[in-house]
């Protein structure tokens, strides 16, 4: 993984793209943590009575009014975790240990049912936690939200049959594709719950907050397509790169994979050395071109290789792009500046500064900078992510606290582990 402009640029470094200073090399870093909670249409929430065990009514959005869940300040938002024995699952349990509002009372992992939390992930035997059932078993008369952590492909008929009162944050792919026979020729099979497809919305929080804000059902993104969209849908937006030739050379920690016993993630198959896997067929693809495409109001393809790294976690994407005429590198780092200006958790570097797994690891910040490329009329852009974090769980939590109309950043303020 490259660490210098001279790795990426050839064998010296390329010029720099807006040199701009700040404190600790990142810019646009003037925010501040929230203290004490100020909303404005707060309602309390009242105790639910339902226990699901079939199908929900059909899905028509003026069942749902996102009034009617508002969480004020100090409520207790309740929470069933769905699959909790996943790695997504665990890092929820483990950022909302940290969360004032967010209290988790129901947990399911049907595999592990009857256990105790603890005793599948003892590093979170100090948190009082209900005891794990069967998703059949589940009792939602006392939750208020949704963490569906599910794998994809069992997600549909399940979020189909949950109560219509409850906010839901599906983790899985299930509800990312608008067309659902996109869907159907990515996943292999039918879409299973279409009608709920028409009402989810794509959770990318930076670049979709209002339509959030109202959501029932929010799809939240996958790891590869966060760290890709968000330095990129600005840049397409506003017509800064070409739509032709964009290439991404991604690679992500093993997590990503999931906690199943794989052969394909022994030790012994991934340490010391590097893969590429999905060549020219990764699920991620038509997820990251309905992005650009809805950016660009044209058809986006893009070429993608992901890559498997002998690391637990964090994600690195090296996007390539051609520039637009008379565009420099130093146009899209301050367009990007511009654009994330005020944002908590999605920093630009400055300088020659390389973003690094190593300094996001267990955070829910994504660090990107821009680089003028060797080649003319061509940039370099880089982004870093941890995937279980602002690439699947910590955006979750973001998203579900716009959801309950709390501090979007509640929870989520964990500093990156380093060394």
């Amino acid at each position: 993984m490259a660490s210098s402009t001279a790795a990426l640029g050839g064998a010296a470094a390329p010029a720099r793209a807006g040199l701009v200073g700040s404190q600790n090399g990142i810019v646009g870093s003037n925010s501040k943590p929230f203290a004490g909670f100020m909303l404005k249409t707060a309602q309390q929430i009242r105790p639910l009575s339902l226990r699901v065990r079939g199908s929900a009514a059909s899905s028509q959005r003026k069942l749902f009014s996102p009034k009617a869940t508002a969480a004020k300040s100090g409520d207790v938002v309740r929470i069933a975790v769905l699959g909790a024995s996943g790695y997504t699952g665990a890092e929820i349990v483990r950022i909302l240990a940290n969360h004032p509002q967010f209290d988790i009372k129901v947990m399911t992992a049907d595999r592990k049912a009857g256990e105790q939390f603890g005793s599948v992930f003892p590093h979170l035997i100090s948190q009082d936690l209900p005891r794990l059932v069967a998703i059949k078993d589940a009792d939602f008369s006392s939750v208020d939200a949704v963490f569906c952590c599910l794998p994809h492909g069992t997600t549909q008929e399940i979020i189909k049959g949950l109560p219509r009162h409850l906010k839901i944050v599906d983790l899985s792919a299930d509800f990312r594709l608008r067309d659902i026979n996109e869907y159907a020729e990515w996943y292999g099979h039918s879409h299973r719950a279409p009608e709920l497809q028409e009402e989810a919305v794509y959770g990318l929080t930076e670049l979709h907050r209002d339509d959030i804000r109202n959501a029932r059902l929010v799809a939240n993104p996958g790891c590869y397509p966060t760290s890709i969209q968000l330095p990129l849908v600005p840049l397409v937006k506003s017509k800064l790169i070409k739509l032709t030739n964009i290439i991404i050379d991604a690679k992500s920690g093993v997590s990503g994979a999931g906690r199943g016993a794989k052969e394909a993630n022994l030790y012994t198959e991934i340490a010391e050395g590097i893969q590429s896997y999905g060549i020219t067929s990764h699920r991620h693809v038509p997820e990251i071109e309905q992005g650009l495409t809805d950016a660009a109001l044209s058809k986006v393809t893009i070429s993608f290789t992901p890559h498997l790294m002998c690391m637990k976690r964090g994600m690195q994407s090296t996007m390539y792009v051609e520039l637009e005429s008379g565009v420099t590198a130093s146009d899209l780092y301050e367009h990007l500046k511009s654009t994330y200006e005020g944002e908590e958790f999605v920093k630009l570097l400055h300088g020659s500064s390389a973003p690094r797994t190593s300094h996001v690891a267990g955070s829910n910040y994504c660090l990107m900078n821009v680089y003028e490329d060797r080649i003319p009329g061509r940039a370099i852009i880089i982004s870093v992510i941890d995937n279980l974090v602002k690439g699947a769980s910590g955006q979750a939590i973001q998203n579900l606290n716009l959801m309950m109309g709390l501090p979007e950043n509640m929870g989520l303020q964990y500093q990156p582990l380093f060394p």
